[in-house]
């Protein structure tokens, strides 16, 4: 009888202890996911792609994931207050997504919070943001666009469009901080037989007297980086590189939309599917401290042949047959 009785009160304790645990589970808050971010556009245009990687992995938002969004709408000065908000709200990581002004409020608002960055073009290592590559430490990982890479290829690819090229302008948004050429941009210039110009830039109102400088110095094309402050300006900018008639390249795909020459540099959807899986890791439990920083392994380049027509340019087969992308 005894034995009858403990075997009945096993099985009911069993069915009550049940719904007591899928209470509990569902009970649960879900992580926050903050995403901090300058604009929708340039460096920053491909966090629709990260949300479909979170998809991807199984984070589905509004059952087991939070998204919480701050988009500065080109304001960085917005950033900082933005920033604050996502660390009010508690969240479990920060997306910085695209550009140094982004990263830097992330940076400033917290210490602790994981932070994965995303297409940011500063050195991490330089700025003291992380140790190391392999083991970068602290709260902050994430994937880093390796401009001291991307220049030196950029050069050889505008070159090969301009054949004679020997004089190229660099545009430098002095807002991200000082223009430092790389070593590894000097030994590509040097190579290709290219004298280099730097150009700095501290606002919108600059682009008029900068451009027409870079022309005085008869130089015979222009590099830039893809900063938020040329995205935003970026047609202002190639009716200016039209008007002085200079072939240019820079990093996203929109510059060349806007009438730039060529745009090489990574695959923005490639990256922010990427960033996913850092989240996901440290949602897991990871330690961002302890996920290596990555650089690009798909590149992207896209050429506007309407744009080499007006500058009279003959672009060789050769390059458009490597291009992903051709602007008719």
């Amino acid at each position: 009888m005894t034995t009858r009785r403990a075997f009945i009160g096993t099985i009911a304790g069993g069915l009550l202890a049940r719904p007591l645990a899928a209470e509990a589970q569902s009970s649960r808050k879900p992580p926050i996911v903050g995403v901090l971010g300058v604009s929708g556009e340039g460096p920053a245009a491909g966090i629709d792609r990260f949300f479909q990687g979170l998809r991807d992995l199984g984070w589905v938002e509004g059952q087991n994931v939070i998204l919480e969004r701050r988009i500065a709408e080109g304001r960085e000065e917005r950033l900082p207050a933005l920033a604050a908000e996502l660390i009010l709200l508690k969240v479990d990581v920060i997306l910085a997504a695209g550009g140094p002004a982004s990263l830097n409020a992330a940076r400033d608002a917290t210490k602790t919070i994981p932070i994965v960055m995303v297409a940011s073009s500063r050195d991490p290592i330089g700025t003291g943001l992380i140790q190391s590559y392999a083991r970068p430490g602290g709260n902050i990982t994430g994937l880093v666009t390796a401009p001291e890479e991307l220049t030196g290829k950029q050069l050889e690819l505008l070159k090969e469009a301009r054949p004679g090229l020997s004089r190229v302008g660099i545009l430098w948004d002095a807002t991200t901080g000082p223009f430092r050429l790389q070593k590894e941009t000097a030994e590509v210039a040097q190579t290709l037989g290219i004298e280099l110009f730097p150009f700095e830039v501290h606002g919108p109102a600059d682009f008029d007297g900068t451009v027409a400088a870079a022309t005085k110095q008869r130089v015979g094309g222009l590099l830039f980086a893809g900063s938020p402050m040329f995205v935003r300006n970026r047609r202002k900018i190639a009716d200016l590189l039209a008007k002085h008639r200079l072939p240019a390249i820079s990093v996203w795909s929109s510059f060349t939309e806007a009438g730039v020459l060529i745009a090489y540099g990574p695959s923005l959807p490639d990256l922010f599917r990427r960033a996913a899986v850092y989240v996901d890791k440290i949602l897991k439990g990871a330690k961002p401290g302890d996920l290596p920083v990555e650089r690009p392994t798909k590149f992207e380049l896209v050429i506007n042949l309407k744009t080499a027509k007006a500058l009279g340019l003959t672009i060789p087969q050769s390059l458009l047959q490597r291009a992903d992308e051709i602007i008719q």
